[in-house]
């Protein structure tokens, strides 16, 4: 036993026997027992769990805020984007899309080992960049990131006077979200790999439209997430991704399904049912349309109109922050 215990019984002893007695050697031997057996580690228990706690609630706030910045970064916005999932053996698969995030094209080229076809590839790209007018090119950095961007680099070269730039984005999450049963249901004609160049172009169009659509936990921002208590972690992480999205503002005419269920107020089926609205009859004008999309009442509109912009429209204050009961005061004031 080691000399703290030690003293700790001593200490035990003293308080228990403070006068010679027959029971005396009994009364020592049940002290003994009682620390070794149930005080040391009771308490061992109580200060392991105070420690873990501590630490749970340090490791899920780092999490949070390194999701909070990953999703605060900056838009391009208005680009036409090349999409590169770069790889060796299965080649880098390519997905053009539009300002919009609409896809216009998917290909795959091998300009990496083992085929190493670089001047086939090297033609498809400036062919894609001619006929789509791309002003931007996203690399994933994954496996073969490196020698994919050597290679577009090097095809860039003979485009330079186009004013043409390429970008390393993070593609963390991105297998996930095209093995997910929404990627599957927003590009079913499209296989995995596909899917996750598509990803990558338009994490550089509007990071935050396109990270909403992963689990938090799988864009590889935080340490020690399967280890920590998942109720917490699940609950912050929503709470950040919620935050974030109600910050920055959604444009209801071209937002997602997955994008729009994190507006405050707005339920999944009401969410959907904006995009169906949105659909059948064509780009919202203005903020007070949304009170005829179904399953969207007054109540439901006082709380995500404010949230929701629409750009372009008929009314110049549904692109800002001011809610619609807010107009009338703010026309008066400037």
């Amino acid at each position: 036993m080691d000399a703290p215990a030690d003293d700790i019984i001593d200490w035990i002893k003293r308080r228990v026997v403070k006068r010679k007695t027959s029971a005396e050697s009994a009364l020592f031997s049940a002290a003994e027992d009682a620390y070794k057996r149930l005080i040391a580690p009771a308490v061992e228990r109580d200060i392991r769990q105070v420690l873990t706690e501590t630490a749970d609630k340090q490791a899920i706030h780092i999490f949070s805020e390194n999701l909070r910045h990953l999703l605060l970064q900056p838009p391009i916005k208005q680009k036409t984007v090349l999409g590169v999932d770069p790889a060796y053996r299965t080649g880098c698969k390519l997905a053009v899309v539009d300002p919009t995030g609409k896809v216009l094209d998917i290909s795959v080229i091998y300009p990496t080992p083992p085929k190493s076809e670089v001047e086939a590839a090297k033609a498809h790209v400036l062919s894609l960049i001619e006929k789509y007018h791309i002003e931007m090119i996203a690399i994933g950095n994954g496996t073969a990131s490196r020698e994919t961007e050597q290679f577009i680099a090097g095809v860039l070269k003979d485009v330079r006077e186009k004013n043409i730039y390429y970008l390393i984005v993070n593609e963390a999450g991105a297998s996930v979200y095209s093995a997910s049963p929404l990627a599957r249901e927003e590009f079913p004609k499209l296989h995995v790999e596909e899917r996750s160049a598509v990803s990558i172009a338009r994490r550089l169009q509007d990071p935050l439209a396109e990270l909403v659509k992963i689990d938090p936990k799988a864009v590889g921002v935080g340490q020690y997430q399967h280890d920590v208590a998942q109720k917490e972690l699940n609950a912050s992480l929503r709470f950040v991704v919620e935050t974030v999205v109600n910050r920055v503002g959604v444009n209801v005419n071209t937002a997602s399904a997955s994008l729009l269920q994190y507006v405050a107020g707005l339920s999944k089926t009401a969410a959907n049912n904006v995009i169906k609205e949105r659909e059948k009859r064509g780009k919202y004008e203005n903020r007070m349309q949304l009170k005829e999309v179904p399953r969207l009442g007054e109540r439901t509109f006082e709380q995500c109109a404010g949230f929701l912009r629409v750009p372009d429209g008929d009314q110049p204050l549904d692109n800002t922050v001011i809610h619609p009961e807010s107009y009338a005061d703010t026309k008066k004031n400037y």
